[in-house]
């Protein structure tokens, strides 16, 4: 009798530790609890505040978002609340970080009113669209992909980011405050557009509506106007 008492008060206390891991909360090292410190910057799911500021990370290709992370952590980029979150993380677990809001499709906001005149427009859009030969400027969709959305494994997206975010980036990397993996292409060619150029390939970018299919594409279309160091070779890693 005392043995089957045994037995059946470690069945119970078997049910009961079963039960309550049913009922308790995600543990603190799931991924789904790793994001929480991105969320108040970039907003739920990754998909950006109203700040414009803040870029939205949601359905970027995961390849980016880990060279950003990776980018935050080695120096080639800074803002301190970034590098204070990937300095210490090894490349696994930033890569997870970045696999988490590179799978997530979420809507994109409306786009940007214009703030600039139809000229300045118009000029931005041969830009992004065409280029500038005499500039020696490829158009943006030669890299960014033809619905400018990103390319995977490490492209980003254009469409459903601020002008602000936008001039931003490309006036960090003129000045040297960001950079990317040898050979970095885009500090090469932001020296060669002049500050309105940026100013209305951004207006015109910002003023774009997102197509309905969000993701980015699965490979160029042709190959790259530029050897770029963040976008990986056949067979590399990004």
């Amino acid at each position: 009798m005392k043995t089957l008492l045994l037995r059946l008060s470690a069945v119970m206390i078997a049910f009961g530790g079963a039960h309550a891991a049913d009922t308790a909360p995600p543990p603190l090292d799931s991924i789904g609890q790793r994001v929480q410190p991105c969320l108040p910057c970039h907003g739920k799911e990754g998909r950006a505040t109203r700040e414009g500021y803040y870029p939205r990370i949601a359905g970027k290709p995961a390849g980016y978002l880990f060279n950003q992370l990776v980018n935050f952590r080695d120096g080639r980029r800074h803002f301190p609340m970034m590098t204070y979150l990937a300095d210490l993380q090894n490349d696994a677990y930033l890569r997870e970080m970045a696999g988490f809001f590179g799978a997530q499709r979420v809507p994109y906001p409306p786009p940007q009113p214009p703030q600039v005149g139809a000229a300045v427009l118009e000029r931005g859009r041969r830009l992004v669209m065409e280029g500038d030969a005499a500039l020696r400027v490829p158009s943006c969709r030669s890299c960014h992909g033809t619905r400018l959305l990103g390319v995977e494994p490490a492209v980003p997206g254009l469409l459903g980011v601020s002008q602000d975010y936008l001039t931003a980036q490309l006036s960090a990397w003129r000045i040297g405050a960001r950079a990317a993996h040898a050979p970095d292409c885009m500090a090469e060619l932001v020296q060669r557009l002049r500050p309105e150029d940026v100013n209305s390939a951004t207006a015109w970018l910002a003023t774009q509506a997102v197509p309905d299919d969000t993701g980015p594409e699965q490979g160029f279309e042709h190959p790259p106007a530029l050897r770029c160091g963040s976008i990986p070779q056949t067979g590399q890693q990004p």
